[in-house]
């Protein structure tokens, strides 16, 4: 007998959890006498008590009432209190007063934005602002929110009773139902939305850990590190406090340095961390310094969350910490809509990495359910990719003033009351075994070949075409790492058009790395309620390739090769036709241009990377100055020795000089702004002058450390630019806006490398901040300049006594030159749409997952 499909409809397990506010349970919190909070800085070293804590609150609470009542609740009818100040045990003292007089949170740094900060008094309309001694009065002025100094506050609840609020005392009476949080989050519009966090969905996420990770009688001291504007910290502060456990609360400066961090964690034994995976790699890398230590033997509780959690990654972990000794590392996914984290998967020994093909984000919470939806809000069926929709008491209530609706919706597939509301999280999943595997995003822009791309984009174009009558653009092979760009197309009756027509016609309107394979169909299929079946359409395409990754479907036409070079001839062909796959223009032969097949700068770098492992060579130059792969094979040679180093290169390489300014900020400007990966995404904050104040403000420093160099064509003007520094005798620069983000960006990415796993001192690093090309170049030119580059800074760092080379990549060419050509090593691949800067905003966020910053460092002799 058959069995049904399984469908992708996972619930989690069914679980009773208190419904009081936390205000009532952190009543019964820990002993009288015992410690609730630490914290200590240069200036102090505070213990507070659960006593005083109880009744610093209390008082408090009555003040902050008396403050917010004559202002009301916002439009929601919610009480909001924004408290603006660093991480102190003040804060917490803050917060939970809040909740005492009967409001909700809003946090905010002091350091945000001026227009991040208007934005959230505008929006989320709270009846008070609290704020510390980091923080500027003037930036609430005008706001018309009244704003008070925690000092002034703490005076104020001095004179009042410790005891706790009577009802009439309080500004609302709050319940189960009541919001507790609002913290904004960027949206995929990049304008912040507050999100509504009721106390049930706090509390079903904090009992579900408290059964599933439960405190041990050992675990005397947990820590707050995560930013109060991301919903991690709410779990690592209230979690133990509801437990009667010390919170030691960490300064951020701690926290993003692995020597300091790891010494408080052990000092105090902490015994479990949250943590994103970039922080974890940045541990595990300060703890390889000394494998024979183990200062974290305590901790056995690791949870990754905000990141994709990589196999290698947590091999890293288990290489370091026995998976024989009790050590777990957790991989957590949600987002702030349902507080936090939703699913959960956890690793405990090495062989799981095996199980899946990638690590899970795994099952459901307690009271939560994942719905893996297709576009008829269909449940998909298991091992086929849908949407994730959530359900359950993890949801909040929305958005401040009930913006972006469609994100919550009706749950058409309820089976319970409390799955009745769904919640869109813009992700796409697949369930293998019983487990959610994360799939990607469903937004439209994607990689092809290093350039990015919007599908939207291309339609239009395809539609544009005349005698088209619909076009339908779609990427193929996204996951396996070779996407392409297809376009179904149906004709009008009258056009007489085939698919290369198609191509030709679009060549007017496209870039060559956007055209899409076209393919003619008769008509296009539709789901029952009108849509495009996109999926269908992929079925299509796949079934009719044999699906076959790997074949090649390319003509290859051996005419003209000789019987002595038909091995080598097959050899190219075939590694070409892997490289270009679908997207190649016409049929391999010894007459077809690479560039004309449909290759560009990046693919070249691999093309020639490939031949290499299969044991065929040829220069960068000769390859890229082929005029068709006839000339190729006539260059290609088994042996590696003869290729030359920079014999090839066709510039001059020049020490930089003054007279060079002007043309080094040209072609600052033309690969930068125009160009670069960070740059696209800040393009609205960034101005083109920045980068001639930035070159003003390092010039000097610059010119004086005459580690940096230009190539001069055969005129002897200036083409290309490599700006140097010694990586621990950098000038302090004032850079504002977009630049400015990228910097602190860089900054966060090489930081932990530079000071953990490079050598110290200074004239030890020679570090490669910049690197441009004059925009005129050809893509041939541009790789050649690169390298020549690449080079040429070699060179003087062996010159001037250097160890090596040091230097972060974000462009996909210069990733793929250093990596496969140059030798450079990678010490981290890391995600930008994941980096959250000082301010708690994500500059990257919208950046496809395959956008990375490459930091990379070549020894030198």
């Amino acid at each position: 007998m058959g069995s049904l499909p399984r469908v992708s409809v996972v619930p989690g397990a069914r679980a009773a959890v208190p419904v009081a506010p936390l205000t009532h349970h952190l009543s019964s919190m820990g002993s009288v006498d015992g410690t609730a909070l630490i914290y200590s800085d240069e200036t102090c070293n505070v213990r507070v008590s659960y006593a005083e804590l109880e009744g610093r609150t209390n008082a408090m609470a009555r003040a902050i009432a008396a403050h917010a009542r004559p202002t009301g609740p916002n439009r929601d009818q919610d009480y909001v209190i924004a408290v603006c100040m660093q991480p102190t045990h003040n804060t917490v003292v803050a917060l939970l007063s809040t909740w005492k007089a009967g409001a909700a949170y809003v946090p905010m740094e002091p350091s945000f934005p001026q227009g991040r900060i208007t934005h959230i008094l505008k929006d989320a309309e709270p009846s008070l602002v609290i704020y510390d001694d980091t923080a500027k009065p003037s930036m609430f002025a005008g706001s018309g929110v009244p704003a008070v100094s925690f000092e002034e506050l703490s005076l104020e609840a001095s004179a009042l009773p410790a005891d706790r609020p009577n009802d009439d005392e309080v500004l609302v009476t709050m319940d189960a139902e009541s919001i507790a949080i609002v913290l904004y989050t960027s949206g995929s519009t990049g304008i912040p939305k507050g999100v509504r966090l009721p106390y049930s969905a706090i509390c079903n996420r904090l009992w579900w850990q408290f059964r599933t990770f439960p405190y041990t009688e050992t675990e005397v001291t947990c820590v707050w590190k995560t930013a109060l504007t991301f919903v991690d910290s709410v779990c690592e502060i209230w979690g133990p406090l509801l437990h009667g456990r010390s919170l030691l609360i960490l300064s951020r400066e701690t926290t993003r340095d692995p020597q300091k961090l790891v010494r408080v964690l052990a000092d105090y034994q902490i015994k479990r961390l949250v943590l994103v995976p970039t922080l974890l790699r940045s541990i595990l890398m300060y703890l390889s310094l000394t494998p024979s230590e183990r200062p974290l033997q305590y901790l056995k509780l690791w949870i990754c969350s905000g990141e994709t959690l990589s196999k290698d990654l947590a091999l890293q972990f288990f290489q370091y910490f026995s998976d024989q000794d009790g050590y777990k590392l957790a991989n957590f996914y949600g987002s702030t809509e349902v507080m936090g984290d939703v699913t959960y998967y956890v690793l405990e020994r090495i062989g799981q990495l095996d199980m899946f093909p990638s690590i899970p984000i795994g099952a459901p919470l307690d009271n939560c359910a994942v719905y893996l939806l297709d576009e008829e809000m269909n449940p998909s069926r298991e091992s086929e990719p849908g949407e994730v929709w959530v359900a359950g008491r993890n949801l909040a209530r929305g958005y401040v003033g009930g913006q972006a609706p469609e994100k919550f919706c009706d749950n058409p597939h309820a089976a319970h009351p409390d799955f009745s509301r769904l919640y869109r999280t813009g992700d796409f999943g697949i369930l293998q075994k019983g487990m959610v595997l994360f799939a990607g995003r469903t937004d439209s822009q994607v990689k092809i070949r290093g350039h990015r791309v919007d599908l939207l984009e291309v339609e239009r174009a395809v539609n544009g075409v005349q005698g088209i009558e619909k076009g339908v653009v779609l990427c193929y092979g996204l996951t396996s790492g070779n996407p392409e760009i297809l376009a179904f197309v149906t004709v009008k009756p009258d056009a007489r058009l085939a698919g290369h027509h198609i191509e030709a016609a679009l060549k007017n309107t496209l870039t060559h790395y956007m055209i899409p394979q076209v393919i003619v169909i008769d008509k296009i299929p539709l789901l029952v309620n009108g849509k495009v079946d996109r999926q269908g359409l992929l079925k299509m395409y796949e079934n009719t390739n044999n699906n076959d990754d790997d074949a090649i479907p390319l003509d290859i036409d051996y005419s003209g090769v000789s019987p002595k070079d038909t091995e080598v001839a097959r050899v190219l062909f075939e590694t070409v036709g892997e490289v270009l796959g679908r997207a190649a223009r016409g049929a391999l032969s010894i007459r077809a241009g690479f560039f004309e097949l449909g290759g560009n700068s990046l693919n070249s770098i691999y093309t020639i990377s490939r031949l290499r492992e299969k044991g065929y060579f040829i220069e960068i130059s000769d390859f890229l100055e082929a005029s068709n792969l006839g000339e190729v094979l006539a260059r290609l040679t088994t042996n590696p020795d003869i290729l030359r180093d920079d014999d090839d290169i066709k510039y001059t390489v020049r020490p930089v000089r003054r007279d060079h300014k002007e043309s080094i900020i040209e072609m600052i400007v033309s690969s930068f702004y125009e160009k670069a990966e960070l740059e696209q995404y800040l393009k609205n904050e960034i101005a083109v002058r920045d980068y001639a104040h930035c070159i003003d403000e390092c010039w000097e420093p610059l010119l004086a450390a005459d580690l940096s160099v230009v190539l001069e064509d055969s005129s002897g003007t200036p083409v290309a630019v490599a700006l140097n520094f010694d990586a621990r005798d950098e000038p302090e620069i004032e850079l504002s806006g977009g630049l400015a983000k990228i910097m602190t960006f860089l900054e966060y990415v090489e930081g932990s490398v530079r000071d953990t796993m490079l050598p110290e001192g200074k004239g030890a690093i020679l570090h490669s901040f910049m690197m441009a090309t004059d925009a005129s170049m050809s893509a041939r030119d541009n790789v050649l300049a690169i390298k020549a580059l690449e080079l040429a800074t070699e060179r003087v760092a062996r010159e001037r006594s250097f160890r090596g080379v040091f230097t972060t990549n974000t462009s996909p060419l210069t990733q793929q030159l250093g990596t496969d050509v140059l030798g450079f090593q990678t010490l981290l691949d890391y995600k930008i749409n994941q980096y959250v800067d000082p301010n708690g905003d994500r500059p990257f966020g919208e950046a496809p997952d395959d956008v990375r910053a490459i930091v990379c460092w070549k020894p030198v002799d």
